[in-house]
């Protein structure tokens, strides 16, 4: 094996060093779930860690002017550009007169010009592939990036492996951050696979046909995890732990039929790595995304009780089930989409967004999500819309093999596969009898 992204045995120099001080740190996705809890981390450990920037979509404008007057940024930005006006009304209510407001970013570009910023790691918290441009710009400022944003990843694999330096990703994701951690029990010539757990979601063990009545709310109700509303159906469909397949691929160089799924509904163990001698190494802790998040921030050092270690003082049992993979094809599927490469994870992670979309809305049966996004897929393929990594064929004069593929070659096909989503995700809309049925 190669070395991978995220070499767990190198440590990466990043451009900008923090010597004297606390480690400067940019947080993009402030006002979500992983942003938050970083932000309580950093909170608790001011003497190690010091917030310069944050980011946010704009929704939550009274948050993220909260969290910059607690931090003391130098710089906020939203995505939303006309989400400006209440974040400057927020901060001026919340700042003293005199003291000096914190830099006011906006747009599409915002976030990633933040990534590029003096500092020695980015936090990418980012809900959606629209992170895909902040982490290239932290890897070519040469940033640790702590990332969180696993489509950034899947939809430019090969953009994001061009540039990264063996050791400067630090993997966010409780998965990957066990595996990251496991993997320094050996040596990597002793890999034999890599077993990525899921909790299951909230139907688990439901046959196809049961899940076809699901709705939103209880898609919602994720047993173990809160987490964003995409996120969460994502784990209801499974279809987060395939992007997680993909993810820990290109992660750590394993090639996918060495790399399984195995469901653990308490979510204690958060992922495990089998050696050729047969041994096993497992990262435990309670379910609570503030370790991982301490560990991408921290890394190589750890942060003095970042979250709750397990009480061993209490019986508990752990349990481990396989998958099943007619009830959720959305594993298989991504295994195939990883295997092809190129633009068609970029195809897969967009129309399965517009899919989720269009279930929450109620415009669209559970089970409809990984089925219309196995069609976009299937239909991108057949029209060589989606360009393969070995063998595809070569598109607006852009090679499709290796590095050759560009961000124009990935926005080209996630437009593609977003309208295309939506057309079939209208044409499937239940009506209002068949809603009821």
């Amino acid at each position: 094996m190669t070395d991978s992204l995220a070499h767990p045995h190198l440590r990466f120099e990043p451009a900008s060093g923090d010597p004297d001080g606390p480690r400067r740190i940019v947080i993009l996705g402030s006002t979500g779930s992983i942003g938050t809890q970083a932000i309580d981390i950093v909170l608790r450990n001011p003497d190690r860690f010091r917030v310069t920037a944050l980011s946010a979509a704009g929704g939550r404008v009274e948050l993220l002017a909260e969290q910059a007057h607690q931090l003391r940024v130098a710089a906020v930005a939203v995505a939303r550009e006309d989400a400006v006006p209440a974040l400057r009304a927020a901060l001026a209510d919340r700042y003293d007169a005199g003291e000096p407001l914190p830099e006011v970013l906006a747009g599409p570009d915002a976030a990633t010009e933040l990534a590029a910023s003096d500092c020695h790691t980015v936090l990418n918290g980012i809900t959606g592939s629209i992170g895909l441009a902040p982490t290239l710009a932290a890897l070519r400022a040469g940033r640790v990036l702590a990332l969180a944003n696993k489509e950034s990843l899947i939809v430019g694999g090969p953009l994001v492996k061009a540039i990264a330096k063996p050791g400067q990703i630090v993997p966010v994701d409780s998965e990957h951050s066990a595996l990251f951690q496991a993997l320094t029990g050996g040596d990597r010539a002793e890999v034999r696979k890599l077993v990525v757990t899921a909790s299951g979601g909230p139907f688990r063990g439901r046959t196809k046909s049961e899940l076809a009545d699901v709705t939103p709310e209880q898609a919602l109700a994720h047993p173990t995890w809160s987490m964003g509303p995409v996120v969460t159906i994502n784990s209801a469909t499974l279809v987060n732990k395939g992007l997680e397949v993909i993810e820990a691929h290109l992660l750590f160089d394993v090639p996918f039929d060495r790399i399984e799924v195995v469901v653990h509904p308490q979510s204690y163990i958060h992922s495990m790595v089998e050696f050729t001698d047969g041994s096993t190494l497992a990262q435990a802790s309670p379910p609570d995304m503030r370790m991982p998040i301490a560990l991408g921030l921290g890394w190589p050092e750890r942060v003095l009780d970042a979250a709750p270690g397990v009480d061993w003082t209490k019986a508990q049992t752990w349990e481990f089930f396989p998958l099943d993979e007619n009830a959720f094809p959305s594993v298989p599927l991504a295994r195939h989409v990883g295997d092809l490469g190129g633009t068609a994870p970029a195809v897969f992670n967009a129309a399965n967004e517009e899919c989720v979309a269009a279930f929450l809305k109620g415009g669209l049966p559970f089970t409809g999500i990984v089925d219309t996004v196995a069609e976009v897929v299937a239909e991108g393929l057949a029209s060589g819309i989606v360009m393969k990594s070995q063998g595809g064929a070569q598109r607006s004069g852009t090679p499709a093999q290796g590095t050759s593929l560009t961000v124009a070659d990935v926005l080209e096909a996630e437009t593609w596969a977003r309208a295309r989503a939506r057309e079939l995700a209208a044409r499937a809309a239940r009506t209002p009898s068949e809603a009821r049925a």
